[in-house]
């Protein structure tokens, strides 16, 4: 089965995840997209991007006009992205990334986690190099060699491609998320991307047992309870 399925996989636990958390998660987001690039989406991909995931994601259309108007309503919110790195069980590792108008209250309940765990908070890239950092992109509509054909013509640089159950999957760097996208839709104007996800991939996946898969869960449970953070990415190949 294909690395995309692990990133499907987690949208999938997110989105059953309360739903008030993914509603304030995406009015964070957009308010930040906007404030620093404006709130035209055509000029800004970035907004363009996180309005639609958004939709996707079933976010009520009034949260996010009205992320996108307090940048002209004289508000001056201002949200930093930090990630952070971990050592979990057994070989386990995690990279946490949060989105916060309070770094010194993110850290403290990090550390709360990590002390009610017994597990370990590690520096920038103790764990990070065990990990790609790729955008994903997933949609219907061409074969493998036609999309090969477009990323030539469009001087588009990929990592991998594969296909899984009808769908091309392309593997690139963050930066060329939109350039794909872009040559995508411009030979399928019709085209609905299943997925278009900037994510962590481990490089290699960890298998836990017994008492070290509930901690596992435990962590992820508690992590995901704290409002700050936004993704959380890890190793572990949890056998369905």
């Amino acid at each position: 089965m294909g690395r995309a399925y692990e990133v499907r996989k987690a949208s999938i636990q997110k989105t059953g995840a309360a739903r008030g958390k993914i509603y304030s998660m995406y009015a964070k987001e957009i308010y930040q997209a906007a404030k620093n690039g404006g709130i035209e989406m055509e000029s800004n991909s970035a907004l363009k991007r996180l309005v639609e995931r958004a939709k996707k994601e079933q976010v009520p259309a009034d949260i996010i006009k009205r992320a996108i108007d307090k940048v002209n309503s004289g508000a001056d919110e201002s949200y930093i992205k930090n990630t952070y790195e971990m050592f979990g069980p057994a070989g386990s590792t995690l990279i946490v990334e949060c989105l916060t108008d309070n770094v010194n209250r993110s850290v403290s309940e990090l550390r709360a986690v990590v002390n009610k765990c017994h597990i370990k908070m590690g520096n920038m890239g103790s764990v990070s190099y065990n990990y790609d950092n790729l955008c994903i992109v997933s949609f219907k509509g061409l074969d493998i060699e036609q999309t090969l054909n477009e990323m030539i013509e469009n001087d588009i640089e990929i990592n991998d491609i594969e296909e899984e159950n009808g769908n091309i999957i392309l593997y690139a760097d963050p930066q060329n998320l939109f350039k794909i996208k872009d040559a995508i839709s411009k030979k399928l104007p019709n085209v609905e991307f299943d997925m278009d996800e900037i994510t962590m991939l481990p490089k290699e996946k960890v298998e836990l047992v017994g008492e070290d898969v509930e901690l596992f869960k435990k962590i992820l449970t508690m992590l995901d309870d704290i409002e700050d953070v936004q993704n959380v990415y890890h190793n572990v190949d949890f056998k369905e």
